[in-house]
């Protein structure tokens, strides 16, 4: 039987009070590729731009050929952003860290 992965709770600013269980390698790896790549004002990094911008910076063990990066994108954002630690613009969208 395959090992367990280890997960981590996550938050959406979508939807408050709620939280997700994901795989903590996965978010980890995202998290730092985007704190890396988001500039520290506004504006900011589209989301396309953003997830170009750090595709570099992922494991390709944890996302072959970039497989699954723009939803590990969102989750991540969606998250950080729940807790204060980016922000982002209204339209178009544009992400940057707090």
């Amino acid at each position: 039987m395959p090992e367990k992965s280890e997960k981590i709770t996550i938050e959406n600013i979508a939807s408050p009070g709620h939280t997700y269980r994901v795989d903590r390698a996965k978010y980890e790896a995202m998290r730092e590729a985007l704190m890396t790549i988001l500039p520290t004002e506004p504006p900011g990094l589209t989301v396309a731009a953003a997830k170009e911008a750090l595709l570099p910076h992922l494991s390709e063990a944890l996302f072959p050929g970039g497989d699954k990066a723009g939803w590990w994108l969102k989750a991540v954002h969606l998250d950080l952003e729940a807790r204060g630690a980016i922000g982002r613009t209204p339209k178009p969208v544009r992400l940057f860290r707090r």
